[in-house]
């Protein structure tokens, strides 16, 4: 059944693209010696004229149709031979707007390989700072004035290779790319790279976050939280700053910063629920222990909504029961806030 619709949708793209010469005539050029051939006549005899009661002959008679569909096969495979042999438009033919354009949809191993056709294109200094800052979407390099003769092709390839230094050991990766002149050692400028960059591995980024307090402090400053509903503001902080899988210390940390950070946010919120950071931490809490509660398969009696608000309400109790049964709904519904 798939292959028979499959048939009929390629014959009428066929009949479409090669139309013209379906119009062609009754024979494969619409020669009208043919045309005496199909009626048959002799070679090189005129084709007899119609009697007085005979109907006038149609420009285009129909043919039988064996013979109809053979020609037409036939002319559609010349017509689709003489369509491939004039090749793909070549890029260097267009307009330098519209093939830059064209090779900006490529990732940066395909543009190699277009470079090896279309060298100039291929090399091209928009294209290459396009696929750097897409992918690393702040350096310290990027504000500097560029020397002559800088090139981002090399930068990209310096760029991956510390990136997968890093992945392996934070320490040389962070090393490398200062070497390079691509960082500038500042609490700042590292978190704002950390921040804009998903090539890095969350594992030794939440090491070199431990041991970099202040790099910590630069990348939490580096989110906005307004108008975000809880769990969905912590959702947004663990995707950048990656929650450690047990609780400790560092985990005290992250969450009492981020506590302080959204209450700085959403001093509407603070005045109008009565969220302070400490009810906020409270509630992170909660949040992440219903997160494990419900998600978590090895757990058969799941917490429900009352025993939820019960014991946040306890521990937090200025917050009214309305906000804390949005918040249960909310991890119900969407899932873990640090998954």
């Amino acid at each position: 059944m798939g292959q028979g619709l499959w048939r009929v949708a390629r014959n009428q793209q066929l009949q479409q693209e090669y139309g013209e010469h379906w119009d062609a005539g009754p024979g494969l050029d619409g020669d009208p010696q043919d045309l005496g051939m199909e009626m048959g006549a002799n070679p090189g005899q005129a084709p007899p004229s119609p009697g007085v009661g005979d109907l006038p002959p149609h420009p285009h008679p129909r043919r039988h149709p064996q013979h109809c569909q053979g020609a037409d096969i036939y002319q559609l495979l010349r017509a689709r031979r003489g369509k491939e042999q004039q090749g793909f438009i070549d890029l260097e033919m267009l307009p330098p707007e519209l093939s830059i354009t064209i090779l900006s949809y490529l990732n940066a191993t395909d543009l190699c390989l277009a470079s090896c056709v279309w060298q100039d294109l291929g090399h091209d200094e928009y294209l290459w700072q396009g696929l750097c800052k897409s992918t690393w979407g702040h350096c310290s390099i990027y504000n500097r004035r560029l020397p002559y003769g800088f090139s981002y092709r090399r930068l990209y390839m310096m760029l991956d290779e510390g990136s997968l230094t890093f992945n392996a050991n934070h320490q040389e990766g962070i090393s490398y790319f200062m070497s390079k002149g691509i960082l500038v050692d500042h609490p700042k400028e590292l978190a704002k790279f950390i921040f804009c960059t998903r090539t890095l591995n969350w594992k030794m980024l939440r090491v070199y976050l431990d041991e970099r307090r202040d790099v910590l402090d630069e990348l939490v400053t580096l989110h906005n939280f307004s108008n975000q509903f809880l769990p969905n503001a912590l959702r947004d902080f663990f995707r950048h700053i990656h929650a450690p899988e047990e609780r400790g210390e560092y985990l005290e940390t992250l969450i009492t910063k981020f506590s302080h950070r959204f209450c700085a946010c959403n001093p509407v919120l603070v005045r109008d629920v009565g969220l302070s950071p400490d009810a906020v931490y409270v509630l992170c809490y909660s949040l992440i222990l219903l997160s494990i509660d419900l998600t978590s398969p090895h757990v058969k009696n799941k917490m429900s909504k009352r025993e939820f608000i019960r014991n946040t309400r306890h521990a937090a109790q200025n917050i009214s029961e309305d906000f804390v049964g949005h918040l249960y709904d909310n991890i119900y519904l969407i899932g873990h806030v640090a998954a």
